[in-house]
């Protein structure tokens, strides 16, 4: 799923938001409902547009990283026939 990283009170002042594509299960995550959390208090439920994460790239990045990391948490799903 797209996501788009950055403008906002928290990112990076003046650049515009980079887009990020994350599997759903991310969604789930504890780390990634922090910043989902922050997501709400910045632009509430009635925001227009794609979801938009208001932190730096590099904060969002080392979360995915850590999500990335555990067991089970890839992100890539291989097809086997």
């Amino acid at each position: 799923m797209a996501v788009y990283v950055g403008g906002g009170r928290n990112g990076e002042e003046g650049a515009p938001p980079r887009r990020f594509v994350v599997p759903v299960i991310y969604f789930n995550h504890p780390l990634f409902g922090e910043l989902l959390r922050e997501a709400e208090e910045e632009f509430g439920f009635n925001h227009a547009g794609g979801i938009t994460i208001p932190c730096p790239v590099s904060r969002f990045e080392r979360v995915r990283s850590r999500i990335a990391a555990e067991p089970g948490r890839t992100g890539i799903r291989v097809n086997r026939s």
